[in-house]
């Protein structure tokens, strides 16, 4: 009997983690043609919309922002291989412990669960509030949130809305809160 309650928490957490990384992947891309659909200093008028398939960055901007992409796919790739060996490790404690004393093991892959979770959500309303990329930690002392800067860096307002998101995503408090710009 406590096999089959393993394995039926273990598949439910793995759908969640699945679950998770789809919802991440839809909102995130959802986000992203949006803003290439909508952009005000496209419209001329009420009734022409012009498009521009070509867009002539100069050579520095072009690497700025492959430098900056690179950035945050790295720290993602970082973030979840880290993940990726703390479930392994937590799936073999689980494995060779019939009991698991008081639930610790399952309590922290859920919790493992639950911040991934969070990181995606976080990420995807950044994103969402018109920021071009994002990468968000959660870890024992707080959590990290990296900002593609914008054009004039971030200000005040920017890291007011920033600090609203992460809150109402988590539970952490002002003080535990990181934000910081990526050039």
């Amino acid at each position: 009997m406590n096999i089959w309650k393993r394995n039926a928490i273990i598949a439910a957490v793995m759908v969640l983690i699945c679950g998770g990384i789809y919802l991440n992947w839809h909102l995130e891309s959802g986000a992203k043609d949006l803003t290439k659909v909508v952009d005000a200093s496209k419209v001329l008028g009420e009734a022409t919309l012009v498009l521009n398939d070509t867009i002539d960055l100069p050579e520095a901007e072009a690497n700025r922002e492959t430098a900056e992409a690179s950035y945050f796919a790295q720290m993602r790739l970082s973030r979840q291989t880290a993940r990726d060996q703390a479930v392994n490790l937590l799936r073999e404690a689980m494995a060779y412990a019939e009991v698991d004393e008081g639930g610790e093991n399952t309590a922290k892959l859920e919790a493992i669960v639950s911040e991934a979770l969070a990181e995606s959500r976080i990420e995807s309303l950044v994103i969402a509030k018109g920021y071009r990329d994002c990468v968000a930690y959660i870890n024992d002392e707080g959590i990290s949130v990296a900002v593609a800067n914008p054009e004039n860096g971030l200000d005040e307002a920017d890291v007011s809305l920033l600090a609203d998101i992460v809150m109402a995503q988590t539970e952490f408090d002002l003080s535990d809160i990181r934000i910081f710009g990526v050039e």
